[in-house]
């Protein structure tokens, strides 16, 4: 519920993404929020107000002078009551008389009176959107202070193929959460390391683990939503990559090793929520091996790099995180790791426990420091375990 007790007003333009409103308005309620959705005219053309009433369970707003919606709610109230301010989709016809000042509608004299932030989801024509007078209206207010979340490129309603579709709404939510969410990392370089990797026998086969790259995942989304740079290092994994955030995709632990230490420099505070292979074969077979004549198969391995161990030697100024990932003497093992690694936090889960470890949405952990602090957290989300590593890390670095 990451947008509890939060008040979205959500203004719709008319517009063939209009449809897609429905769906950010999905996500918003299911986030928590409360929500109001104010529609131009044009924007009932396309979809009709009882659809947002039903998603929202509120009065759809339209007409600037209706009495009935001015006494229960008025616009200057709806106004006040927001946390943000969002458009989705925004026409440039809007967006235009927005920078002009002008005001002439529900949906305009709303956000005239509005102080929340606003984040503007345009939509439109591709030769609309690269209209020098549409360019210099969206300049305009992104010098305001309004946020906008460009729209995709693709085949549009009207024919052309172009930049003008809605941005996704899973996009838009994720740039909400971001208006909504103290900016207490800004300026930080966040590299996170996920996932698996996979070291090969052959061109068929691999040694690899369990690990979906979940955790890490989230805390990079996390990480983002206030305001990090985010380089995401991921070894195989299905998951999408968190919107705003850098992703380099690696295979084996010597290509993660290669990608962390060439951007080493660039970094903060670094997280390695990877799970990366201790072994790997000490030959590859450059063809799949088969198994006509044997009875049986040793493989040879040999160790690989130790990346948390080498970052620990490089650290210098910055903040070191590590995952323990246990089956037995879950806090001796994380606490000989700690120090051994020369690391600042330990993240120590028990992956046999029923919800926690790997591939699922839940985690349980414990927090543990140099100086023998350590923090039991219930099971939670995998997005509230990474808010709370988060929160330590920040924690922490005031302290030092």
């Amino acid at each position: 519920m990451l947008l509890r007790e939060k008040t979205i007003v959500l203004g719709v333009c008319g517009g063939i993404a209009a449809y897609k409103a429905a769906e950010l308005v999905r996500l918003y309620v299911k986030a928590g929020a409360q929500v109001h959705v104010v529609m131009t005219r044009n924007a009932q053309e396309f979809v009709t107000p009882l659809t947002f009433q039903t998603l929202t369970g509120n009065p759809v707003h339209s007409e600037l002078f209706n009495l009935l919606q001015e006494r229960e709610i008025g616009h200057i109230s709806l106004a006040d009551r927001a946390d943000v301010f969002v458009l989705a989709p925004a026409t440039a016809n809007v967006i235009g008389k927005v920078a002009a000042g002008i005001a002439d509608d529900l949906l305009t004299t709303t956000l005239m009176a509005t102080k929340a932030p606003v984040l503007v989801a345009p939509a439109m024509n591709v030769n609309m959107w690269e209209s020098p007078i549409y360019q210099q209206n969206q300049s305009k207010l992104a010098a305001l202070g309004y946020r906008f979340v460009d729209p995709a490129s693709g085949f549009l309603a009207c024919g052309w193929e172009g930049k003008g579709k809605l941005a996704d709404p899973a996009d838009i939510f994720e740039e909400t959460l971001a208006l909504l969410t103290p900016q207490d990392l800004a300026g930080e370089t966040v590299l996170v390391t996920a996932g698996p990797t996979r070291e090969e026998i052959d061109p068929v086969r691999f040694i690899s683990n369990y690990s979906s790259g979940k955790m890490g995942f989230a805390l990079a989304r996390m990480a983002r939503l206030r305001g990090a740079r985010v380089i995401l290092v991921s070894g195989p994994s299905a998951l999408a990559t968190p919107p705003g955030v850098e992703r380099v995709d690696v295979v084996s632990a010597d290509e993660m090793r290669d990608v962390v230490l060439a951007r080493w420099e660039q970094v903060s505070i670094a997280i390695k929520a990877a799970a990366v292979a201790d072994y790997r074969p000490a030959r590859r077979s450059a063809r799949k091996m088969k198994k006509e004549g044997r009875e049986d198969l040793s493989l040879e391995l040999e160790k690989n790099p130790d990346i948390l161990a080498e970052l620990g030697r490089l650290k210098g100024t910055r903040f070191l995180v590590g995952f323990a990932a246990e089956t037995c003497d879950l806090l001796e093992n994380a606490r000989k790791k700690l120090q051994a690694k020369n690391l600042d936090l330990m993240v120590a889960n028990d992956v046999t426990q029923e919800r926690a470890g790997f591939d699922v949405d839940t985690n349980i952990v414990r927090l543990l420091q140099p100086d023998g602090t350590e923090e039991a957290l219930p099971e939670m989300t995998k997005d509230e375990v990474a808010r709370h590593i988060l929160d330590r890390i920040l924690a922490l670095r005031r302290l030092a």
